[in-house]
């Protein structure tokens, strides 16, 4: 098990080496993962996505953002996987997980990219000039 989102929130199954990898056939989010110092045991995502069924991805190695995971790892027997089902999430919710987990991590093989969306009338007015500041602690 592997946790990834804000705050660890998500409890995705794995990793596991993609090239044993065998998807199961129902809806899901996956992640894609490479460890980029092989003596540590931490992980970095390559990709995010969702499907409402895993086996149609082209796993192991037909996806079309297949060539990426293996360039970014080094070699395909150094691509991992990650998955998780969400138990009663709609096509939605898996659109709204992976969302999140694209603009926390900005995996460098995804197309997309999601970052915080903030509107200006949700900021409000700054310190003077109306950008966003902080108070100078120097006094």
């Amino acid at each position: 098990m592997i946790r990834l989102g804000t705050l660890g929130g998500y409890a995705f199954s794995g990793p596991r080496l993609l090239g044993g990898w065998s998807p199961p056939a129902r809806p899901g989010v996956y992640a894609i993962l490479y460890r980029p110092d092989p003596s540590s045991q931490r992980y970095a995502v390559a990709y995010v996505g969702h499907a409402d069924d895993l086996t149609a991805e082209g796993f192991p190695f037909r996806h079309r953002r297949a060539a990426c995971w293996t360039a970014r790892a080094g070699s395909k027997w150094k691509v991992h996987v990650a998955f998780l089902e969400v138990p009663g999430g709609t096509r939605g919710h898996r659109e709204a997980i992976t969302a999140e987990l694209l603009s926390q991590y900005h995996p460098s093989c995804n197309e997309e990219r999601f970052g915080p969306k903030v509107r200006a009338e949700w900021v409000g007015r700054g310190y003077g000039n109306g950008s966003i500041s902080t108070p100078s602690t120097t006094e």
